[in-house]
């Protein structure tokens, strides 16, 4: 094994642990109240993060990397772009077609309960895009490990939000911790398969990284634009310092970003 791999490994397992500590949070009532105040921050953290990784980092390099693989065809980007917004409509497609859409956080209010199988079939819809979390997060990694750590960070920041989302619907729904507990696994668990499923099985299917790539980043993209930047437009209100976090998260990439390029050059 190479030490993409052992990369792509960690990755794959802090994100999971994420989701699950993410959903667990929700029990000890304390932390919970405190972590429901910071949340609307950490979104906005989050989204600005993953739309500066998807429009600085893995879009130019999805468009080089095309240019590279097919120099006759190197004008014409219309198959990656393509990919592109098919990543970005098929995640439209399961989150807003097949499964319900809920706002992070809200779904343990009392007045807000829902049903067993809307609960389970939201976490069904978030089972897509934690796949492909996995997947952009190997992709970026076999073109260069520094891409593979931004997007890695960027996936990373909505994590917590995610697993907090899915313990919400879980409790809604009416079930206890043990639910919770193997909901946020399976979802942790998914982000982990999309890393290693990529890895082991994506390019001796033709999956190449080529298409694999922009189609993550369609995925990102939406999970940035049409995901987060709503939650954080709904729970802000008023408030000019969640807008101004996002802001934030865009500053937190170029930092990153200047470090990893340093300590490259090291």
């Amino acid at each position: 094994m190479d030490s993409i791999f052992f990369q792509l490994l960690i990755f794959g397992i802090l994100a999971a642990l994420a989701n699950i500590l993410g959903g667990l949070i929700l029990f000890p009532s304390k932390i919970h109240r405190n972590y429901k105040k910071s949340l609307k921050y950490l979104l906005a953290l989050g989204a600005g993060f993953m739309l500066a990784v998807t429009f600085f980092e893995i879009i130019p390099k999805t468009i080089l990397l095309w240019q590279k693989i097919h120099p006759e065809a190197s004008q014409n980007l219309y198959p990656p772009m393509l990919l592109l917004l098919a990543g970005y409509l098929l995640t439209q497609f399961f989150e807003h077609t097949i499964a319900p859409h809920f706002h992070l956080g809200e779904e343990i209010n009392s007045e807000n309960i829902i049903s067993t199988s809307s609960a389970y079939t939201g976490v069904g819809g978030l089972l897509i895009h934690t796949f492909f979390d996995g997947v952009s997060i190997a992709a970026a990694s076999q073109i260069d490990m520094k891409i593979g750590l931004l997007v890695f960070i960027a996936v990373f920041l909505h994590k917590f939000p995610e697993g907090f989302t899915v313990g919400s619907m879980i409790l809604a729904a009416g079930k206890g911790f043990r639910e919770v507990l193997i909901a946020t696994i399976i979802i942790g668990l998914t982000t982990l398969l999309g890393v290693l499923l990529f890895y082991f099985v994506g390019s001796r299917l033709g999956f190449s990284v080529a298409y694999a790539l922009p189609l993550a980043s369609g995925v990102t993209l939406y999970v940035a634009a049409s995901d987060l930047i709503p939650e954080v437009n709904h729970h802000g209100g008023k408030r000019p310092l969640v807008s101004i976090s996002v802001f934030a998260g865009v500053a937190i990439f170029f930092a990153i970003h200047f470090v990893v390029n340093q300590l490259m050059v090291l």
